[in-house]
């Protein structure tokens, strides 16, 4: 594993990539230990899933990942003020249980009187300061008529009393009856979007055999960096990876990467689904692409997490398994850099 250098003092994000393998999944008792899995379940809610395999085997993945509308992700939109989620059976059945962040501007975090620290980096704060505020609400002093929790419903009344849209997924059994259904909140399902037959010139999709050896590190860097990139254009449906694509050069120089004798002409199906979709769900995904897919197959599956501010700070995976290797996976994990 190793990470791609920063090219300033300002760069936030930085991008890890692991070679490896991976044992094949028992859907009963998924892994949450050890790469892919555990990267997937350390991501916040996801904004985006894209998977890409070759257009012939778009089949099985129907059969499989859209052919029962059950599994497809659901959530909700509601409109509540924060001292609402706070109050009566709702704070008890579903915020009781968890963490309360908030991503605060220098005026509203002065004004709340919270105790926080400074959120970003150090470089960047000065182009939009923000602070983050966390009460860990499973704590016995987060009850009413403790002073740690008293402060903040004193906020929720004098600062945080405008209504906001919230995005709501429920991660447990549902009670009955429902403290959401009072807030009048509107059902969303992440159907999938398949996007068939991208005709496409491929690259070498195998990686070289030297990346195993002791002075690997830079084929596997020009290896990873290559096929990310040419994953990247698919995912987002790019003029550049088509066929027939004639971009004048001075516009774009981009070109398929390796050799022009040595690329093929393929069609690749692109499967995406866009939401509020829960980390578990991914790993849940990863591990039935596996199952039903052959063994031998390549593909890729990325995900995209919610940015947390402005200038966006969303983290992204990019799992890859390459043609003929049942086991071996390559994973790229862009993090946000405090």
């Amino acid at each position: 594993m190793f990470s791609f250098s920063a090219p300033s003092v300002y760069q936030s994000s930085k991008c890890f990539v692991t070679y490896g393998v991976m044992g094949r999944p028992d859907p009963q008792n998924l892994s949450s230990k050890g790469k892919p899995w555990s990267t997937l379940l350390s991501q916040d809610f996801v904004h985006k899933v894209d998977l890409i395999l070759p257009a012939e085997l778009v089949q099985l993945v129907e059969d499989k990942l859209t052919g029962d509308p059950s599994r497809a992700p659901v959530f909700h939109k509601v409109i509540m003020t924060v001292g609402q989620i706070l109050e009566g059976d709702f704070f008890t059945e579903y915020i009781k249980i968890g963490v309360l962040t908030m991503y605060l501007d220098k005026e509203t975090y002065e004004r709340a009187g919270l105790v926080g620290k400074p959120h970003g980096v150090k470089g960047k704060r000065g182009l939009k300061p923000r602070w983050v505020v966390q009460f860990d609400l499973r704590s016995p002093s987060m009850l009413h008529g403790k002073k740690g929790f008293d402060r903040l419903a004193y906020a929720c009344k004098n600062v945080f009393n405008a209504p906001v849209t919230w995005l709501f997924n429920n991660l447990s059994k549902t009670p009955v009856p429902d403290p959401l259904s009072r807030h009048y909140p509107v059902k969303y399902t992440s159907h999938p979007k398949i996007s068939k037959d991208i005709s496409t010139k491929l690259p070498s999709l195998k990686p070289p055999i030297s990346i195993l050896s002791s002075q690997s590190q830079l084929d596997l860097d020009e290896f990873a960096t290559d096929i990310y990139e040419w994953l990247s254009l698919v995912r987002l449906d790019s003029p550049r990876i088509n066929i027939d694509d004639k971009i004048d050069p001075y516009l774009s120089n981009y070109t398929v990467p390796g050799a022009p004798d040595d690329l093929q002409e393929g069609k690749l199906c692109r499967v995406s689904w866009q939401g509020f979709i829960p980390p578990r769900w991914t790993r849940q995904t990863l591990a039935e692409v596996i199952l039903a897919l052959p063994a031998k197959s390549w593909f890729s599956l990325s995900t995209t997490t919610f940015a947390r501010d402005i200038a966006g700070d969303s983290a992204d995976c990019t799992i890859f398994r390459p043609p003929n290797s049942p086991r071996e996976y390559l994973l790229w994990d862009i993090r946000k850099q405090n």
